[in-house]
């Protein structure tokens, strides 16, 4: 079934072949279908997936994600203002509906970040955090 993660899979392996012009309407097209911005330039890792077809997501076009991550509605990856850097998402993480990830931060391989949820501290692994700003709620 075509989702914003085949537009993204496709437009990045045309960028990956400098093609100049198709990743750029197909990231157009994805905008148009599913209010996502999910720049052709960052890297998802294999096995990434969007909840309900990628509604709503934005995404830093520097953002680097592991494998096996599962994305919500209307999520945030971004930079933050003063910053170069940007997150950086590990493997096997799960970002629930709403979830922003602001900042130069590291979030670790197996970590849940809860609905609604502002990331602005690194993340260790195994961990599952909450709130405004997120807190750990569960280590391990």
């Amino acid at each position: 079934m075509i989702n914003a993660y085949s537009f993204y899979y496709l437009a990045h392996k045309l960028y990956q072949k400098r093609i100049p012009v198709l990743p750029k309407l197909i990231k157009l097209l994805c905008f148009l279908i599913y209010n996502s911005s999910i720049p052709y330039e960052c890297s998802l890792g294999k096995g990434t997936r969007f909840a309900y077809s990628g509604i709503g997501v934005v995404l830093h076009k520097r953002t680097v994600m592991g494998k096996n991550c599962m994305i919500g509605t209307q999520v945030t990856v971004g930079g933050k203002s003063g910053h170069y850097e940007v997150p950086v998402i590990g493997d096997n993480v799960y970002l629930a509906t709403g979830s922003k990830i602001l900042g130069p931060i590291k979030i670790g391989n197996n970590v849940t970040v809860g609905a609604n949820a502002v990331v602005v501290h690194d993340v260790p692994d195994n961990a599952v955090v909450a709130g405004i700003p997120a807190k750990i709620i569960k280590y391990n």
